[in-house]
């Protein structure tokens, strides 16, 4: 996926805009689309560890978007936005158990059969130095083990926050729950994720 994805997301749900404020709109929105896709990806690969999936689920979330709210003010489409790609996740997670029970029940499978690698971590700037790649992998490795690890409410408030950088309000919004949810979930997800990340010891390596 790449900005002309996003771009593609909105002409192919779009009618035809006239007069300079739905053009402006328009623009705008093709904009947020692009800016925001590389971490949608990342967020919900995460989210189900699979890319195919992941891209899916974005792309998905990008249309619904455009045709529910792209006449909203551009403040509002984070949140929204947020809020369409975390239902998409969790809609995809009961189809995965609904389709494991059905596994199980014809002997083919059994819960947690369909193992994934862990999300590939985002490429490294150029000029940075082997080891430096080595550590950076390790302790994006270590992240995504510890977030794979934590309940889903927990997982979401996290990346919400601190890959999106949503505030509160927004991750609220796009969490459809309540500011004090949003809180506590965010709260409880440190502290697990530093327990377990402690134990990588201070370099991420686990030799602490």
């Amino acid at each position: 996926m790449n900005a002309e994805a996003a771009t593609y997301a909105v002409s192919l749900i779009s009618e035809p805009s006239t007069g300079t404020r739905a053009l402006q709109q328009e623009t705008q929105l093709n904009r947020f689309l692009a800016e925001v896709e590389r971490r949608a990806l990342r967020i919900a690969e995460i989210g189900v560890r699979n890319r195919d999936d992941a891209l899916d689920l974005v792309q998905d979330a990008m249309i619904k978007l455009v045709r529910k709210y792209g006449d909203r003010d551009s403040a509002e489409w984070a949140p929204l936005f947020y809020r369409i790609l975390q239902n998409g996740v969790r809609d995809w997670h009961r189809r995965q158990a609904m389709r494991n029970r059905v596994m199980v029940w014809f002997g083919r499978g059994a819960p947690g059969d369909d193992e994934y690698d862990a999300v590939a971590a985002a490429p490294d700037p150029l000029g940075r130095a082997p080891d430096e790649e080595i550590q950076n992998s390790e302790a994006m490795d270590g992240l995504e083990v510890a977030l794979h690890a934590l309940p889903a409410r927990q997982r979401e408030a996290f990346m919400l926050r601190t890959f999106e950088g949503l505030d509160v309000a927004g991750t609220a919004v796009a969490m459809g729950c309540s500011q004090g949810s949003v809180k506590t979930h965010y709260s409880r997800a440190i502290h697990s994720l530093r327990e377990t990340l402690e134990e990588y010891g201070p370099d991420g390596s686990g030799d602490g």
